[in-house]
């Protein structure tokens, strides 16, 4: 059998959602791993004025593209930007690109999706759904299309307590779906911020997010994105080198970890509060520490005393000095994000991955080694750290030059907690406790008994020397 790399030398390759985090990641690998590739076709809509050319120039310039950009300098030439909407009739391809795919393509993979979990119903079906079957559509007229991929999120069927690599039976029939929603009201999106683990992990970094509907236990499926990647490109291969080999059958991988790698919501917790506090983010709010809870009360009281209460607080204070109050929007706005992640955060699922294994299998040593896809290697604590300093490097834009300054902020926060704490003692002390007789001999009692130990301690230390 042919290697990766070999199999996809002199092929025309079409992608979808390439400006998304999975298209970035996927046009990258393919062009730095696969240098004999033909070309890649992007589908890429205008956007704020900007043409799909200026789009994709921009985005090539990124870090991501670095090290491709060192090992082949005229990467580019390789990429065609195609004007296209997956949303309008016919994908929006005008007749000369309709023409030009039809002719030339070979592989297909189809990223383009929305994976927010509060998307509105009609938008989330009009792009994962209806874009879909145009992108099968045009797939039919491809003349020598070898494979047709599509990605989409493991929590698909989320419903069901085990996942097959099947290919389930919709739960409605999507053609009265689509009737319906003719009719449905759009709404706005609330969570563009803080969507997925990125934005509960910032916000942990900074203070904010002190409460969490979570259970220690559950298993938190993440996959680092090259695995996802390298996954996709290995399927193609497969399916497009076996073709005339094996029956002609759709295969479902499930690229997940729990099964063969469990990593619990506990285990994120501590591992994100760890790296934030041993690299702390640019003007934190707070110290960062987060409560995992899976009851409701508890965590209500907590986002009463711990996030509401602090906020409210803040804001005063900024109005107080003439500023615009925003803390109690953005604890709105990551509540809403919370919400909508509580029932992933709180359950666990088995997903069967039969078919990863076979890939696995089928792989020699050598696209083993450059496209890695075993999960059973993953060292979650140092993927937690490089995670977690990825969205303060690429997504916060903050330099590990801050780091001296943001950690003796750190310390200041720290030390006003302290010193709040102190004041709030006796401020009790002079309430309660000085009013009464009773309560003055217990709190005498408790410090008398507490000097006594510290004393004894310090002697015993003295003694082993």
């Amino acid at each position: 059998m042919v290697t990766i790399p070999e199999y996809y030398e002199g092929k025309n390759v079409l992608i979808t959602g390439a400006t998304g985090f999975m298209g970035k990641v996927l046009l990258e690998k393919l062009l730095r791993s696969c240098p004999g590739v033909k070309a890649a076709y992007v589908l890429v809509r205008p956007k704020a004025g900007h043409a799909p050319e200026a789009r994709i120039a921009d985005m090539i310039n990124c870090k991501l593209f670095d090290r491709l950009r060192e090992e082949q300098p005229d990467f580019a030439e390789k990429i065609v930007a195609v004007n296209s909407d997956l949303t309008q009739p016919d994908l929006d391809l005008s007749t000369e690109d309709q023409e030009t795919l039809t002719g030339c393509i070979n592989i297909v993979f189809h990223c383009a999706a929305t994976i927010r979990f509060n998307e509105p119903l009609k938008d989330a079906m009009q792009l994962n759904v209806l874009a879909t079957q145009k992108m099968v559509n045009l797939a039919h007229r491809i003349k020598h299309l070898e494979v047709f991929i599509h990605v989409s999120t493991a929590y698909a069927h989320c419903d069901r307590e085990l996942i097959e690599e099947v290919v389930y039976p919709p739960p409605v029939d999507y053609r009265k779906l689509i009737d319906t929603l003719d009719y449905s009201k759009q709404e706005k999106g609330w969570i563009d911020n803080f969507n997925g683990p990125s934005g509960i992990f910032i916000a942990a970094g900074k203070g904010i997010l002190r409460t969490m509907r979570a259970s220690n236990n559950a298993v938190a499926d993440l996959v680092p994105v090259d695995v996802v990647i390298n996954t996709t490109l290995a399927a193609a291969w497969y399916s497009g080198s076996q073709r005339h080999a094996r029956p002609r059958s759709m295969l479902v991988y499930n690229c997940t970890t729990g099964g063969i790698n469990p990593f619990h919501w506990g285990e994120v917790e501590y591992h994100v509060i760890s790296t934030f506090k041993r690299n702390p983010l640019e003007q934190a709010f707070r110290r960062p520490n987060v409560n995992l809870t899976t009851n409701h009360l508890i965590n209500q009281y907590w986002i009463a005393v711990s996030h509401k209460a602090p906020a409210f607080l803040y804001d005063l204070f900024l109005r107080m000095s003439g500023r615009e109050p925003r803390m109690m929007k953005t604890i709105t706005r990551l509540h809403k994000a919370m919400m909508v992640l509580e029932y992933f955060t709180s359950h666990s699922w088995v997903w069967n991955m039969d078919n990863v294994t076979m890939l696995m299998n089928q792989m020699g040593s050598e696209d083993k080694k450059a496209f890695n896809i075993d999960v059973r290697q993953l060292h979650w604590a140092e993927y937690m750290e490089n995670y977690c300093m990825g969205t303060k490097k690429y997504v916060l834009n903050e330099e590990l030059s801050g780091l001296p300054a943001a950690r003796k902020h750190l310390n200041k926060l720290r030390n006003i907690r302290y010193t709040f704490n102190t004041i709030l003692v006796v401020f009790i002390w002079r309430i309660f406790i000085a009013r009464s007789q009773m309560a003055r001999n217990i709190w005498y009692f408790v410090v008398s008994l507490c000097f006594k130990f510290l004393s004894y301690f310090r002697a015993s230390s003295t003694m082993r020397y």
